[in-house]
């Protein structure tokens, strides 16, 4: 199968690198500048499993002329409108959009832009940063990647997916309730994103706290109310795992998001929790961690925006 990896970074990077080091027919869609870096240092992943260096194909937006049998879409959630700009030269009547991205609004989006049919649910269970080197660091060894139709019915196109991914370094497979592993995933995104952001630690240093840990299961709690209001109520399995997680002594975990806040980057607040707010305020559910971690963020994020305006 031909892919196209759309956006190159921490995980899209990292699972397009492990299926080119693979041989599976991968390309990345790059802008010149990271096109040349690909060039001059091949993509670098820095893994438990085993460093390695691929020196993948790369096209830029131009010169898409023919259509892939998937699109990897791996790009941050304020990315996406571009992103699919850029990729939309590239989807014909039997392509299939594999979006790893977090949150739920980014699959009305795609539906809405490229028809139901065109968008396969997905979830990625991967740490992966980049370094001041340009190197995708990968912080823990997990990675999974998980992909199914919507409608749960298993597909030759999803069984064709399958094989095109499996054997390629990361644990993957078909999964028969994508949806709900999109909201369970979700859950534990928010969660976690909100607490580390809002109370400024990791884990072992908020429940090291008084009542921090109490805060972050009454986080867990809150997202985990709004999924099952929404349809989609996380197992108790789940719960039980991510409550041990989230109150773990010691603990190093962090969110992505609170890697991204203490980087000065971008972050998806408006995706990860105000689009969860949003719903819970659909069904009157009261969510006052989230909108204070959502408030906080995007005053961050709008403190962001006018320093990039006064340099410009």
């Amino acid at each position: 199968m031909k892919i196209l990896v759309v956006g190159a970074g921490a995980v899209g990077g990292y699972f397009g690198g492990r299926l080119a080091q693979a041989g599976r027919d991968v390309t990345f869609l790059v802008r010149p500048q990271r096109a040349d870096a690909l060039r001059q240092n091949g993509l670098q992943v820095v893994s438990p499993h085993g460093n390695f260096t691929v020196h993948p194909k790369t096209i830029a937006v131009a010169e898409l002329t023919s259509a892939y049998d998937v699109i990897l879409l791996g790009v941050k959630s304020y990315s996406l409108p571009s992103a699919m700009d850029d990729f939309a030269a590239a989807i014909g009547p039997q392509t299939v959009i594999v979006p790893v991205l977090n949150g739920m609004r980014h699959m009305d989006v795609l539906m809405d832009r490229f028809g139901k049919h065109a968008v396969l649910g997905g979830v990625c269970i991967v740490a992966t940063e980049i370094d001041p080197e340009g190197r995708i660091v990968q912080l823990a060894d997990f990675q999974s990647l998980r992909y199914g139709e919507l409608g749960r019915e298993k597909t030759q196109r999803v069984e064709a997916l399958d094989q095109a991914f499996r054997g390629a370094g990361f644990d993957s497979g078909i999964s028969g309730q994508i949806l709900q592993d999109m909201w369970q995933k979700w859950v534990q995104l928010a969660s976690l994103g909100a607490i580390t952001c809002l109370l400024r630690g990791n884990v072992g240093e908020i429940v090291a706290a008084p009542r921090g840990a109490a805060l972050s299961l009454a986080t867990l709690g809150e997202c985990a109310a709004i999924a099952t209001a929404c349809g989609y109520p996380p197992s108790q399995p789940f719960l039980a795992e991510k409550s041990a997680q989230q109150t773990a002594p010691g603990s190093q975990l962090t969110s992505s998001m609170y890697r991204d806040f203490r980087k000065r980057a971008p972050v998806e607040a408006d995706t990860i929790l105000g689009d969860l707010i949003e719903r819970a305020e659909k069904h009157n559910i009261s969510a006052p961690l989230l909108q204070a971690a959502f408030v906080s963020l995007s005053m961050y994020q709008r403190e962001l925006d006018r320093g990039k305006a006064s340099a410009a």
